[in-house]
């Protein structure tokens, strides 16, 4: 026995060999979320953690041993016997450092990296991983659609066939226990309703077997589809179909072959008549179950008693959920009766001999009732003085004892109370031969049920006798005739109004597996296919058997080109798999050429050689078209995709001008590092624009309309990596601007970093001793060393615009002056004084967006910013070296004494 304590109060674990006389506790170093116990050896355990770690124990808990990290919860399994070699052995989905989920799978005691394996080799969705009797099944990432895959005994993945058009939005496996796949898909357009799916032995082509199968939301919010295999009785089901917005109950006893509508009672439990008429009337079942595990749900049946069904639900046009009873079948659902005119719960005793019924624990009661004649005739018993809301039942614990314990409140106050019932008593004997008889299976009396007459033994009604241990239920079994309803429609087959199986529009009959190869033999369909697990002979069955054919020679076609990941991205420097596949065509006689699209290219004497996936690496960033050709002496096909490989964006710099004139339109540039042609995405934000300008390219135009400062933005977008950056523009009517020079010796100590050259911009306007909003001093980065100072209007409004400008030139001629005489200097540290320079090229004449300005002067101001441009471009060209592709220029922010503008060489003459 072990007790988990309550983890916030300590992390213990109280383990007891003793059957809880005595405890020993072990402390842990983790929190225990969850455990899962091996299915065969008792004392193994994985545990899950409250930080997503996967914890092993082969001693019941008293050592534990990390086995992973970052598993998702519920996604851990133990080894199926039988199908992995190690009893070991654990199945999980595991995230990866860079937030991708995988397929691991190790020994729960040597899970290093060196001793994990991968078996499906791309990655898969969150939660997707199911491991469960022969199949393993997964969901692989795709853009827009889901595409899962099937692993059958432990073979290689194969994708999933759904028809062509299904599309889901979501699919659920229901079950995998009769040697094939239930599967429950939602497709395109469903909301509340799933379609029901079968597939064939390998879990690989899917045919529909019920539409529109109703889903409900229980307490705890889960969604659960109404659908119940019928315990004991291979092949049959019950179903809740949304049809013409009503919801009927359907029953099946060949696996979903073919539906009919229940049979109502036909009297109710005073013996009146009811006239119910199908199909306008019949019999609807509730089928949730219950969430509690001791509580029976809506419907119960047993595989120790076959036939017996005991169901909650309402006779009508549809289910209703308004004036409910509980009913009983013991003829495995063919004829039907009401026991109770209310809701109970209900149990098998004795390995089904008997029935027992409580009240739903909404009503406390100090009763049960029995029946040993399936629900005929009930007996009452008091289990207790005090009425008690009954929260559930315990039956069989053991496998000969007869003891039920029912646990529950006396009010809602009270603690919780045990009350074991042996009910031994109540039988007065064991049975023997004269109380059994036999009970022939059948359906709406055809005898033959999935291929065969099944006899079985059943207690006669009302013998009070005990069933023995070698109670066998199953007397005989004898195979029938194949007859049509023996065979459902094969994949890509759809049942028509009379019956028959004809090809879907978009399913072409005559194509032919491109495994078949020349004097090879292959199994062509006849649009039918046998239900798994129906057990006919002769009769029909080669008839609607697959034939065995010889392949035919065909040239090739339906050539496919994809990713193994099925995605059009790929990472630098990482492998690349492609897949080729053939709708047509010999595999061993077509060759296949694979071109990269960067300048390589392979190719393979046959397609089987490309059955693992062809896997290349790219050295460079860029768009690169992939070609395949399929070859053979009878033709040839072709096909293409464009893959975008990347690498993550380490920097952008924004290039604009520091000053502007308003209503001239002003060149802005992102420069991106790594460089990424034609794959990467630019975001403008400019001004107070509440949508963004989507570019490709690297550069835009812009036209401020406004003075004023003004923000400009862009993001870069590339291999799911954004970053940006952020310039400001000081947009005036007119300016005037002069480069300026430094003495040698500054560049000793210029680290060429932003904030070095924020500060030296601070000193330069210092130490020409300017008015704060009328000065702007910028830094170029890279040495020699050079700034640029821009001369702006001041904002007195009540100025003419002649009188600004006259006294703009008069400040720029003392500036000027001040320069060329040597008189503006700083001192860097001491012993170290830095004469700032003005050079000469840059004395111009006022700029403005007055047109009586030459276009001269403008395109003189232009080709110098482009000539600055390209000086700073060399000189940083040789401090940089790309890791994601060849050498680039970097582009560092600059720093301005106010405004924070981006750097640009720029003169006005």
């Amino acid at each position: 026995m072990m007790v988990l304590t309550d983890p916030e109060f300590e992390s213990s674990v109280l383990i007891s060999a003793d059957e809880g006389a005595s405890f020993q506790k072990y402390r842990l170093t983790f929190y225990i979320l969850s455990l899962l116990f091996h299915p065969s050896e008792e004392d193994w355990a994985l545990a899950y953690s409250h930080d997503h770690k996967l914890y092993s124990s082969v001693d019941f808990g008293r050592k534990w041993q990390l086995v992973h990290e970052h598993v998702t919860p519920n996604r851990f399994y133990w080894s199926v016997l039988g199908l992995d070699k190690e009893p070991d052995l654990v199945h999980m989905e595991a995230h990866t450092p860079d937030g991708n989920v995988q397929y691991v799978t190790c020994r729960a005691h040597m899970c290093t990296d060196a001793n994990r394996d991968y078996p499906f080799s791309g990655y898969i969705d969150i939660s997707s991983l199911v491991v469960q009797d022969d199949y393993i099944f997964i969901q692989v990432p795709t853009s827009g659609r889901a595409t899962y895959y099937v692993s059958h005994k432990r073979d290689q993945f194969i994708q999933i066939k759904l028809p062509k058009y299904s599309l889901p939005k979501d699919l659920h496996i229901v079950s995998t226990d009769e040697k094939q796949v239930f599967a429950a898909v939602q497709e395109w357009n469903q909301n509340d309703t799933y379609n029901l799916y079968l597939s064939d032995t390998r879990g690989i082509y899917f045919t529909l077997a019920m539409e529109n199968v109703r889903t409900t939301r229980s307490q705890g919010g889960n969604q659960m589809l109404d659908l119940y295999e019928v315990a004991g009785i291979k092949g049959m089901l019950i179903a809740n179909r949304r049809q013409d917005n009503q919801v009927k109950t359907y029953i099946t006893y060949n696996k979903g072959r073919d539906w009919r509508l229940l049979q109502a009672p036909t009297a109710d439990l005073d013996g009146n008549d009811i006239h119910c008429i199908l199909p306008f009337c019949s019999l609807h079942l509730q089928l949730q179950m219950s969430e509690n595990p001791y509580l029976s749900g809506t419907i119960s049946t047993k595989s120790s008693a076959p036939g017996i069904i005991v169901a909650t639900g309402n006779i009508g046009s549809e289910l209703s959920y308004n004036n409910v009873g509980m009913f009983v079948s013991s003829d495995a659902g063919n004829s039907w009766r009401q026991i109770f005119e209310e809701e109970h719960n209900i149990w098998f005793l004795d390995k089904g001999g008997a029935l027992v019924a409580v009240k739903q624990p909404s009503v406390p009661t100090r009763h049960l009732w029995v029946s040993f004649d399936e629900g005929r005739q009930w007996t009452q018993h008091s289990f207790s003085t005090v009425p008690l809301f009954v929260d559930g039942v315990l039956v069989e614990a053991g496998a000969d004892n007869q003891i039920m314990t029912f646990f529950g409140h006396f009010s809602h106050r009270s603690e919780w109370q045990l009350i074991k019932i042996d009910y031994k008593s109540i039988f007065s004997r064991k049975c023997t031969e004269e109380d059994y008889q036999t009970w022939h299976l059948h359906n709406q009396g055809e005898p033959c049920v999935m291929g065969q007459k099944q006899i079985y033994m059943k207690r006669r009604p009302g013998n009070y006798c005990m069933l023995g241990k070698d109670y066998s239920r199953i007397l005989s079994a004898e195979s029938c005739i194949c007859r049509a309803h023996d065979f459902e429609c094969d994949y890509g087959y759809e049942r028509g109004a009379d019956g028959t199986c004809r090809s879907a529009f978009w399913f072409n009959p005559s194509t032919v597996s491109t495994s078949c190869s020349t004097g090879q033999n292959y199994l062509n369909s006849t649009g039918y296919r046998k239900v798994v697990l129906n057990n006919c002979t002769k009769g029909v069955k080669e008839l609607y058997t697959a034939r065995k054919q010889q392949c035919p020679n065909r040239p090739p076609k339906g050539l496919q080109l994809t990713t193994k990941d099925r995605k059009l991205t790929a990472n630098l420097g990482l492998n690349v798999t492609f897949l080729v596949n053939l709708d047509q065509g010999d595999s061993l006689r077509t060759n296949i050429q694979l071109d990269f699209g960067d300048g390589t290219a392979v190719s393979y004497s046959n397609l089987s050689w490309t059955e693992e996936g062809i896997k290349h690496v790219y050295k460079s960033a860029g768009i690169f078209r992939v070609s395949a050709l399929a070859e053979n002496t009878l033709g040839y096909d072709t096909t293409s995709l464009y893959l975008h490989v990347t690498c993550p964006v380490e920097h952008v710099q924004l290039l604009a001008p520091f000053v502007v004139i308003r209503n001239k339109e002003v060149n802005i540039t992102a420069a991106v590092l790594p460089p990424h042609p034609r794959t990467v995405t630019y975001f403008w934000w400019l001004d107070n624009n509440t949508e963004p300008l989507v570019t490709l390219d690297g550069s835009v135009s812009y036209t401020f309309s406004s003075e004023g400062v003004h923000s400009v933005t862009v993001q870069v977008s590339a291999a799911n990596a954004i970053i940006q950056d952020t310039k400001t523009i000081v947009v005036r009517e007119f300016f005037k601007s002069l480069l300026l020079s430094f003495s040698p010796n500054l560049d000793e100590f210029n680290p060429d970093i932003p904030e070095w050259r924020q500060d030296v911009a601070r000193v330069i306007k210092k130490a020409l001793l300017q008015v704060e909003d009328q000065l702007l001093v910028a830094v170029f980065p890279g040495v020699p060393t050079a700034a640029e100072l821009f001369l702006l209007p001041h904002k007195n409004q009540s100025e003419s615009k002649k009188k600004m400008e006259e006294e703009l030139e008069q400040v720029s001629d003392v500036i000027v002056n001040a320069l060329n005489q040597n008189l503006v200097e700083f001192e860097l540290k001491p012993g170290v004084r830095v004469i700032v320079y003005n050079t000469q090229l840059t004395l111009a004449p006022l700029v403005d967006s007055n047109p009586r300005h030459s276009s001269s002067a403008m395109l003189m101001l232009l080709s110098v910013v482009f000539l600055g441009l390209a000086v700073f471009l060399i000189y940083k060209f040789k401090r940089y070296e790309c890791t994601c592709g060849p050498p680039a220029p970097v582009l560092d922010s600059v720093s301005i004494n106010t405004f924070q503008a981006p750097p640009q060489h720029h003169s006005d003459a």
